[in-house]
């Protein structure tokens, strides 16, 4: 019998898990989640990596390498991270090539502090490709205003990117011009389009967590009645956005050269409000040619009860136009909303990747 995870596959949606720990690797629980759920990618981040630390003994023996060896901490983290995804690669790479370079992709950030840096995170960017040293890897690049410069020069060098931290339309758009462009600057370099894949990070659940909390300070009855709308169409307007762009003249021109579309990537899929259905941003935004990267809980909810209907994306694009100038009818500036969950994001990964360092600043300490 097909289920929901099948279904969902069957829709053009990719599965990928949004977790990744050593234990999960040498258990061989990603191999049984390829297996019985559909998966075909993962995606990681610096809060992920700390909770796998604090998890088992699964680290403790490459913490002793690194303690003898005396590297520095940022060393540390790169060592402990690259290892979990070249792993996570290898067992995925079955999927990278029966699905002629598509699927059986991995995700690794680049240190987030340099979020605003274009030269240092291109740099970055660089380093981690060169030491993961696997095909189907992604490099995340935070799509700031200083991170489009890097994710167009990332793409020229043949590095894969997945675009990450995206909230509004317009730096969406961006994020589609700078990958053209990468691609554009790739060939000239000799590239082949082919082999270089990438994936446009849209984050869900946030826009509606910001924007319900800001309808219930409002208070109105008509205000309330928009709870959980925001984001479904913030979503669904970026799909249409996506359409436009990967079926223009520009993109065809690429497209006849070998390249692949960048596919967008519903990030942030866990239902933060307990009042909405816990599968909500998987069946909501079924589209083909879609990426949807959920938390294990959400992966494990919609095995179990999600409802797969089919396209839930593009019929809904004029209710989803009339959702959005509702919400700025009711006092919303969207403007304001998708600024200060930028900011705030980069500033949760910042401090995400400064907690990852201080522990395995102690965990070494301990090691040594």
């Amino acid at each position: 019998m097909t289920n929901p995870l099948q279904k969902l596959s069957g829709e053009g949606v990719a599965v990928w898990l949004d977790d990744i720990s050593r234990e999960r690797l040498r258990s061989g629980n990603l191999r049984e989640l390829i297996d019985t759920r559909s998966v075909v990618g993962v995606t990681s981040n610096p809060t992920i990596f700390e909770k796998a630390l604090k998890e088992g003994d699964a680290y403790d023996a490459q913490l002793r390498d690194l303690a003898a060896r005396g590297v520095s901490v940022d060393e540390a983290v790169r060592f402990i991270t690259g290892y979990d995804i070249r792993w996570a690669a290898d067992v995925l790479r079955p999927l990278y090539d029966s699905t002629d370079r598509v699927d059986g992709r991995v995700s690794l950030e680049v240190d987030p502090r340099l979020a605003r840096d274009t030269e240092r995170t291109v740099a970055e960017a660089r380093a981690l490709w060169w030491m993961v040293d696997r095909p189907n890897l992604m490099i995340k690049i935070p799509a700031t205003v200083e991170g489009l410069p890097a994710i167009t020069a990332a793409l020229a060098e043949g590095i894969s990117v997945n675009v990450t931290l995206i909230f509004s339309l317009e730096r969406y758009r961006a994020v589609m011009d700078a990958f053209l462009a990468g691609l554009e600057q790739a060939s000239a370099n000799g590239h082949d389009l082919s082999r270089i894949q990438s994936v446009a990070s849209f984050f869900v659940s946030r826009v509606d967590s910001e924007i319900d909390k800001r309808l219930e300070a409002i208070g109105t009855d008509a205000a309330k009645a928009l709870r959980g709308r925001a984001a479904l169409a913030n979503a669904r307007l970026a799909y249409e956005a996506y359409e436009e762009v990967f079926g223009s003249r520009r993109w065809k021109a690429l497209e006849a050269d070998g390249a692949r579309p960048q596919r967008p990537l519903w990030a942030s899929t866990g239902v933060k409000d307990p009042a909405y259905p816990d599968t909500l941003y998987v069946t909501e935004l079924v589209a083909p040619g879609t990426v949807n990267t959920m938390p294990e809980a959400t992966l494990e909810a919609t095995a179990d009860h999600g409802e797969i209907t089919g396209d839930t994306v593009r019929d809904t694009y004029d209710r989803a136009r009339a959702d959005l100038a509702a919400l700025a009818d009711a006092g919303i500036d969207m403007d304001d909303v998708v600024k200060l969950l930028e900011d705030d994001g980069v500033l949760k990964f910042e401090k995400s990747w400064e907690s990852l360092l201080a522990m395995v600043t102690d965990r070494l300490g301990s090691a040594g």
